[in-house]
């Protein structure tokens, strides 16, 4: 799940941008529910807490280890990472490990907004208007991602049931 994670990544943010060019939000936002799924779906079939940090924890060393970090350099450790422990958080308060719908829609938007919100504080520092837009955009990208990482998590249940 990391390495398809990292691998999506530079498909989706030049496809993300533009739609988000136009309206000055950065790439990362929309394209940020579609690589922030790996980490619900990964949650979701394993069914453990702590799957999606762990998943975290290796997407960030093997950004590091490739140099593949771009321009975030060293700070990438950090927003590979704080989404991981947001979906983790989302299960731990909710009790459910990626087992239905609402759940995962949830973890998923908390896993782009924490992800967006960190950049922004690192990097962009945009005005108050520009980012809640941005982290609206973020939440939506992110429920999206968690659905689609719902559906597949249903499938993979439905074909290895014995």
């Amino acid at each position: 799940m990391a390495c398809l994670g990292i691998a999506i990544k530079p498909v989706i943010v030049p496809l993300a941008h533009i739609i988000t060019g136009p309206l000055f939000i950065p790439g990362g936002v929309v394209a940020g529910g579609f690589y922030m799924m790996w980490l619900v779906m990964g949650a979701g079939l394993v069914g453990k807490l702590g799957t999606a940090t762990l998943i975290a924890i290796v997407q960030a060393i093997v950004i590091m280890a490739i140099g593949f970090f771009g321009t975030h350099g060293f700070m990438s450790v950090f927003t590979y990472i704080l989404p991981g422990l947001f979906v983790d958080l989302v299960f731990l308060i909710s009790r459910h490990r990626g087992c239905c719908v609402g759940c995962c829609f949830v973890a998923g938007i908390a896993a782009n907004i924490s992800g967006t919100f960190l950049v922004n504080i690192v990097f962009f520092r945009l005005p108050i208007i520009p980012l809640l837009l941005s982290l609206s955009a973020a939440a939506l990208s992110g429920g999206l991602g968690g659905i689609i990482s719902n559906a597949v998590v249903k499938q993979f249940k439905e074909k290895l049931a014995w």
